[in-house]
């Protein structure tokens, strides 16, 4: 059995302040993959005793970055998709195990009034493509913060954000089409009906309070994986950032 862990810790820094480290040391993943850290190479030195450490920095001070931590060595690590314009972010790392890839992707968020929308779409062009490129190779699991609430059932408030950012018909059809290309959602593979189990809430208006979130934070696996998953679940107790972890645990 493996344990994998995602959580986008909005800012690795102040999340290790409110107990990410207690968190990281309690749930004891086999991997544990982070988004947005914030980060820049030498700000943290971050005590992981057992495990191996990459880490993926955006060109940009204090914004994105992602990292993975495992206790098997990988085969390999890659960071990035091998594309400069969408490479400047740190926001992907790939880890190649005997039997699949893990992947860790911050997806870049769409911006209020869809500013950077037609570049989100470009993105999810070319991560599908990515993803289907390592497919070739052995089955991939990529989790992370690929803000996009899928279907209606995945936010509270799905009317009245028809059309902002992580919800646009056109975030929802790339990622229905990422699922169509032979992905699986864990979490609503295991869940299909579950209501109301988000993993991420705006730090405004008591949304945490009132369970007012969305569900943006996902595992997905190659379907020549499906008959490996033991479970998917969503740690909505955790607090530390404005996310909660996401699990995964296959066999």
């Amino acid at each position: 059995m493996k344990k994998m862990i995602s959580w986008n810790v909005n800012g690795l820094r102040a999340c290790v302040e409110k107990g990410f480290l207690d968190y990281f040391n309690e749930v004891d993943a086999d991997v544990f993959c982070i988004q947005e850290s914030k980060l820049q190479e030498g700000q943290i030195d971050l005590p992981l005793p057992g495990y191996y450490q990459y880490w993926n920095y955006a060109q940009k001070k204090g914004y994105s970055g992602t990292a993975l931590f495992t206790r098997e060595e990988p085969i390999s690590v890659t960071y990035g998709m091998g594309i400069e314009e969408h490479d400047k972010e740190g926001r992907i790392i790939t880890a190649e195990f005997p039997d699949y890839y893990v992947v860790t992707c911050y997806t870049p968020n769409s911006q209020n009034e869809l500013a950077r929308l037609p570049y989100r779409l470009t993105w999810e062009e070319a991560f599908l493509a990515y993803l289907k490129g390592l497919e070739e190779n052995k089955p991939v699991i990529f989790c992370g913060d690929l803000n996009v609430a899928h279907k209606e059932i995945d936010l509270k408030n799905p009317k009245s954000n028809r059309k902002n950012a992580g919800f646009t018909d056109e975030e929802r059809e790339k990622f229905t089409i990422l699922v169509e290309s032979g992905f699986i959602d864990t979490y609503r593979y295991f869940y299909p009906q579950q209501e109301e189990m988000y993993s991420w809430w705006s730090y405004r208006f008591k949304a945490r309070e009132k369970n007012a979130g969305w569900r943006i934070d996902y595992f997905c696996v190659s379907q020549s994986l499906e008959d490996r998953l033991v479970s998917a679940d969503i740690h909505t107790q955790v607090t530390g950032s404005d996310h909660c972890p996401v699990e995964l645990v296959i066999k």
